[in-house]
């Protein structure tokens, strides 16, 4: 074990008191200083491909959208994941978020990952079968763990948490996983398939940079008992995408490390399985930094850096951006009491109820014209009559973020709607029910204490104001047509 001020192949361990940006400038400064840091360092093999990649040609790749449709761009070889989907952005006219990314998925062995920003488009596709394909997908998900890190990693499956007695500060957590000398180990027991049958063993795991181990004596962590079942260095770890039921799975949180050089042999996949969604999002995680390490970083900094070069130009709508305002008086103040805020939230939404009310006695459209009642169905957020399960299953491949919701047709009362909406990695449903009031349809979620003449006005309401919901909506799900 390394410990502080120690060297390992000649680069400094970092003082954890260092902040998360000091950490990473000086990992960075090295690594471009010996241009051989561990951190960047490939597999021979791939430094190989590298070489003998032919920039200049042109390679025809083929990427789906939700809805079943293809679009084939002519990209380089050098092109990476994210360049891809800017294009695709551009292409299809979306709006530009940072949440866009492309997903490897093979419908015969029932798995997907999303790609890696920093990835080579052109290569991925070189090591996929002919029924694999790409789709361009949202995934809020993807750098949440740099904003929120103690949320991914509990307490008890860290064993760095266990010397420290559980306080930890953000940045530090995080350097212990981008920092190559010095890192956490996860632990904690995983179902693992065994191998050419339909059974499940449930075996102590511990993840750390030299692979993925299994004890073979109950918890023991001595090497005599720990056997490895898979390196980190020639692998990907996807999602199951096929249910529990074709392979007898335990529970639903299935995950599977797939071997590069593997195209079409289940034989070679190692299986896994989690007791809970919150302990898979953490193996899937740590694996994937523990992976590529500061590249993520990277990765994640330079959308970041390029809004703060535009914000002059731009307005953020992110939730901490949006404060309840009061303009009761000559100027307008920012109101810090919740309670308050509440009341505010409630008498806005009955300001927005009688402006409307005028609107119509001056003529304009009311409540039952169909313009109103249908208006909706141009957001990217409304998706019509789909099943519960098809809005769950929509809003884990989009990330499992507090704030991602849709809005959808009820399938029990034909004239309702359903707010589906995450929080907490839970996905919960709301009602939003028709009410009448002096002859006038509205809509609501809170049995009529709040009332909205569309959907529109309800959603725009509700990303401003978290009212009776357990969190503001943040971030809608969208299917992109390309």
């Amino acid at each position: 074990m390394v410990q502080n001020g120690a060297t390992m192949g000649g680069t400094p361990a970092l003082n954890p008191t260092r902040s998360l940006l000091q950490a990473v400038t000086f990992l960075t400064t090295k690594c471009n200083t010996y241009k051989c840091s561990a951190l960047f360092q490939r597999p021979k093999r791939e430094l190989v491909t590298s070489l003998i990649i032919d920039v200049t040609k042109a390679n025809i790749v083929k990427v789906w959208s939700e809805d079943g449709a293809g679009k084939v761009v002519e990209i380089p070889a050098d092109m990476t994941a994210r360049d891809v989907c800017q294009l695709l952005v551009y292409k299809s006219h979306c709006v530009d978020d940072n949440a866009w990314t492309l997903v490897e998925h093979h419908p015969n062995l029932g798995l997907e990952r999303c790609l890696e920003d920093h990835e080579l488009v052109v290569q991925v596709q070189a090591s996929m079968s002919s029924d694999s394909k790409f789709l361009f997908r949202k995934n809020y998900a993807k750098y949440e763990f740099f904003r929120n890190p103690l949320n991914f990693f509990p307490e008890h499956m860290v064993t760095w948490c266990h010397d420290s007695d559980g306080s930890i500060p953000q940045a530090q957590l995080l350097q212990n996983f981008l920092n190559s000398s010095s890192c956490p180990e996860i632990q904690g027991f995983l179902y693992v398939k065994e191998p050419g049958r339909k059974s499940w063993k449930k075996l102590y795991m511990l993840l750390r940079r030299s692979g993925l181990y299994y004890s073979s004596k109950g918890t023991s962590k001595e090497p005599r008992h720990l056997q490895l079942l898979s390196d980190l260095e020639d692998s990907n770890i996807f999602t199951i995408i096929t249910g529990r039921k074709l392979h007898n799975a335990p529970t639903d949180y299935q995950f599977c490390i797939k071997p590069n050089k593997v195209r079409s042999d289940c034989k070679e996949l190692k299986m896994l399985c989690a007791e809970d969604e919150q302990s898979r999002t953490c193996w899937m995680t740590a694996f994937r930094l523990l992976k590529f390490g500061i590249v993520l970083y990277h990765n994640y900094n330079v959308p970041q850096q390029r809004k703060s070069t535009n914000s002059s130009f731009s307005r953020s709508v992110s939730e901490n951006s949006l404060v309840a305002m009061d303009f009761s008086g000559r100027t307008g103040r920012v109101i810090d009491n919740p309670v308050e805020a509440q009341s505010a939230a409630l008498e806005e939404g009955q300001t927005w109820r009688k402006r409307t009310h005028r609107m119509n006695v001056l003529g304009s459209p009311s409540p039952l014209h169909p313009s109103s009642l249908m208006i909706h169905k141009t957001q990217v957020w409304f998706h019509g009559r789909i099943m519960r399960e098809e809005a769950h299953r929509m809003i884990i491949q989009q990330g499992q973020v507090d704030g991602l919701f849709l809005v959808r047709d009820s399938q029990s009362n034909p004239k309702a709607f359903v707010l589906t909406l995450c929080h907490h990695q839970k996905i919960k449903h709301f009602q939003i029910l028709p009410c009448e009031e002096d002859g006038q349809v509205f809509f609501s979620l809170d049995d009529g204490a709040t009332k909205f003449t569309d959907l529109i006005h309800l959603v725009d309401f509700y990303q401003l104001n978290r009212g009776v919901l357990p969190c503001k909506l943040k971030h809608p799900c969208t299917a992109v047509a390309l």
